[in-house]
């Protein structure tokens, strides 16, 4: 313990104090001794990053919390799946960074309840960069993070129905179905029709 809190710039006390109210998991015991290692310094090393950016440790507990109940990377990812999506690591002082202020409990909670993130030691995996960057250029345009999540949930549920839409049309009428096929296919027509569809409501929009 004094190894560690030596390496975390701590003092013992604190250290005492942050395993007393779970921020960092129990060591590992061997006879009468206790052994931690670079998790547990890589854990103290974001609280103290967390800390920095204006988090108390009730919410950072909150995060933890959530972060551990969270599903694996191999769950979520899935093995051998194809996918054009390039998956991100983040430790959490960094996702931190990436939304200011809007990385509460609740949020990560639904984030890893929609499985855009996912945990791999003490690490997350954002699911997609292109989702990422996306999620958090509207937060800084001052869209709360909430919003952002609810929306990519509404969004998911009519992403799906389209790929069913797409899928069960190839194996309908073709001989069989080739998801590189179809994926530019159905990229081209979802991303015309909702061009369309912004043009039409913008154009509402600005209709006195």
């Amino acid at each position: 313990m004094e190894e560690l809190a030596k390496e975390a710039g701590i003092t013992v006390r604190t250290l005492r104090f942050y395993r007393e109210r779970g921020l960092i998991p129990p060591p590992r015991r061997q006879g009468r001794i206790a052994w931690y290692d670079e998790h547990h310094l890589a854990r103290l090393r974001t609280i103290a990053a967390l800390l920095e950016r204006g988090h108390t440790l009730n919410g950072i507990a909150d995060l933890a919390a959530a972060f551990e109940s969270g599903r694996d990377v191999g769950e979520v990812l899935g093995l051998g799946e194809p996918s054009e999506e390039t998956p991100v690591r983040l430790t959490p002082e960094a996702l931190a960074d990436h939304f200011e202020g809007e990385v509460t409990p609740e949020n990560l909670a639904t984030a890893l309840d929609l499985g855009y993130l996912a945990t791999d030691g003490d690490e997350i995996v954002h699911i997609s960069r292109r989702l990422l960057d996306v999620s958090a250029a509207l937060v800084r345009e001052g869209v709360p993070l909430a919003a952002v999540l609810e929306a990519g949930r509404a969004v998911r549920e009519h992403a799906e129905a389209l790929a069913e839409l797409f899928t069960e049309m190839l194996r309908t009428h073709t001989a069989e179905t080739d998801a590189d096929r179809l994926r530019p296919l159905a990229k081209s027509v979802v991303d015309a029709e909702l061009s369309l569809a912004l043009d039409r409501r913008l154009r509402r929009d600005a209709s006195p």
